[in-house]
């Protein structure tokens, strides 16, 4: 049946480790010593210089590695109309989000940047068969971490059109990427792996949540959001139990979201933590479509140490006897990006594209040569 397009035995989450330059930028920006254009000059320099990278170091799908975000949600919910920001991130917590007036997609947020990486690949990568990848936000997190105390009731007295609002504006986003040329839109989700965990369940039941109908609601909405996508755009999602500094925030295996998240969801490929035992074992892939796939985050890129090639390869194979299809459902990835926040994980750069290497090199052993078959 082979992999959806853009899809790629050896894969990863998109988010890549901030160069010192890139950083250094930023902050320079911040206190009004260079101007936002000049910023936007360092950050496409260094998004050409990742581009490369990611092609030398044997990827076949390409991002432009969230240079030009701090966080990987807040920097792109933040440009919907009627979205505000709260609260800015302080040691370590989120930030908090809330809708303060309808919601709105009155520009495109990712084109200019998809465009620009369309760009760059063609100038460092003339010859490759890549896939470029844009990451966003799921719209699930315009609504987990608040609940409805975090939505303007004047325009929102009912949830249902705030739901159909917000998929809205994720079709328009969506759209204008399309028309622009993206083919590959991943959705970056925590709040159906947060509501595996035990601790959060009971944090979301006291905002009064139905945890019972919860994961569906959200999977209507992620369904909703990308209804009108064409058939030729492919689209995953990726849950993450939280990736700051390289610490983590949530425990607990895929169970209480599995059967929705497989059989209800409609993605193309789903991109799952699984390095380590917080991610809990592989007996929710038996709700695996036989048509779906799933990229497994085996490896670390929270850790500077190597992985086990022979212990990924091995969980790759007790993985494959749970799935209908077995490895051919498979393919494998670390558990997330490398800098979800601009702070990054707790790794060098070098070590990164290490890890990237050995991860290229067990997917062609398991695969073999072709990694997009």
């Amino acid at each position: 049946m082979g992999l959806p397009a853009g899809v790629y035995r050896a894969d990863h989450v998109g988010s890549w480790l901030r160069p010192a330059a890139v950083l250094a930028a930023r902050q320079q920006a911040a206190s009004g010593e260079i101007s936002p254009a000049q910023l936007r000059d360092v950050e496409d320099q260094w998004v050409e210089d990742v581009a490369r990278k990611q092609i030398v170091n044997g990827l076949l799908s390409v991002t432009d590695g969230e240079f030009r975000r701090a966080y990987f949600h807040l920097d792109f919910l933040e440009q919907l109309d009627g979205v505000s920001v709260t609260r800015k991130i302080q040691h370590g917590s989120p930030p908090v989000l809330s809708v303060t007036s309808k919601l709105a997609h009155t520009h495109p947020i990712q084109v200019d940047d998809f465009a620009f990486l369309q760009r760059a690949l063609a100038k460092v990568a003339p010859e490759s068969r890549a896939t470029i990848k844009v990451a966003i936000p799921s719209p699930t997190m315009v609504h987990f971490r608040g609940g409805r105390a975090s939505i303007d009731i004047v325009s929102y007295p009912d949830l249902d059109d705030f739901f159909a609002d917000l998929a809205e504006v994720y079709q328009k986003e969506l759209d204008s990427l399309y028309k622009a040329g993206c083919r590959f839109v991943q959705l970056d989700d925590t709040n159906l792996a947060y509501l595996c965990d035990p601790r959060m369940r009971e944090q979301a039941e006291a905002r009064n949540e139905d945890l019972r109908t919860l994961p569906k609601k959200y999977a209507e909405l992620i369904n909703a959001a990308i209804s009108k996508r064409p058939s030729d755009m492919t689209i995953g999602i990726h849950l993450c139990r939280g990736n700051y500094q390289s610490q983590w925030f949530a425990s607990g295996g895929y169970e209480p979201v599995a059967e929705v998240l497989f059989k209800e969801l409609n993605v193309d490929v789903y991109y799952l933590e699984y390095d380590d035992a917080r991610s809990g074992d592989f007996s929710p892939l038996r709700y695996l479509p036989d048509n779906k796939t799933v990229v497994l985050g085996l490896m670390s890129s929270k850790k500077n140490a190597p992985d086990d090639k022979q212990a990924i390869v091995q969980r790759l194979r007790d993985a494959a006897a749970v799935c209908p299809r077995g490895l051919d459902q498979l393919c494998l990835s670390h558990q997330c990006g490398f800098s979800s926040t601009v702070e990054g994980n707790r790794l060098s750069e070098e070590e990164q594209w290490t890890k990237i290497r050995l991860e290229v090199e067990v997917a062609r052993e398991v695969w073999g040569e072709d990694l997009s078959q």
